[in-house]
């Protein structure tokens, strides 16, 4: 279910990136916060087990950021 959710907000940060670039920074950003919240929650825990529990939040704030970097892209291209 979490993976769905990660999934999701990757391609509505893509579209609205794509439609709208410079008004996707909003959402980008409070994904990146909301991911790194969770982060910092996760790596509280001791040892390893931090850094583990901490792994998934960063990669997928490395996917949300990406998309809409993508999305970015992809409307410079475009021929509009």
């Amino acid at each position: 279910m979490l993976i769905v959710g990660v999934i999701a907000i990757c391609l509505v940060l893509f579209v609205l990136a794509l439609l709208a670039p410079r008004l996707s920074r909003g959402p980008e950003r409070a994904t990146h916060r909301a991911f790194g919240l969770g982060g910092r929650g996760a790596s509280k825990a001791p040892g390893k087990l931090g850094t583990w529990l901490a792994k998934p939040f960063s990669k997928s704030s490395r996917a949300a950021g990406k998309s809409a970097s993508t999305g970015r892209s992809a409307r410079a291209k475009l021929p509009l």
